[in-house]
């Protein structure tokens, strides 16, 4: 099992910008890929972005691609989502998820954290 904390959300003006941390423990070695998700009211929880460990693969959602950048610190077991020219539409509930293989959907993650709110206001 593996165990995500994330941190780092909050209120924010659009234009501005926030980093969000996910920080992983227990049964790191299982895990290839990290993600992060987010979940707007009403709607289905949907790919932001994702990395691997060795940073070899990074890929974006076409809605963040330029605003968004994902990075990780492997002595720290924590992976980073550093969030400029924030919109309104961004506002979600952020989750840091972890898998075995490259994905993009929810189910190919069995690996969650509990969730970060970020609001965007205009």
């Amino acid at each position: 099992q593996v165990q995500l904390v994330e941190s780092g959300g909050g209120l924010v003006q659009a234009g501005g910008s926030l980093r969000l941390s996910c920080t992983a423990s227990g049964r790191t070695f299982s895990t290839v890929v990290m993600a992060w998700f987010r979940q707007a009211p009403g709607k289905e929880r949907e790919f932001v972005a994702r990395i691997t460990w060795t940073g070899g693969s990074i890929y974006y959602a076409d809605s963040v691609k330029g605003r968004f950048t994902i990075s990780r610190d492997n002595a720290k077991n924590t992976v980073y989502l550093q969030m400029n020219s924030l919109k309104p539409e961004d506002t979600a509930v952020y989750y840091c998820a972890a898998g075995p293989r490259l994905s993009i959907v929810v189910a190919g993650y069995p690996n969650w954290g509990q969730g970060t709110q970020v609001t965007v206001s205009s």
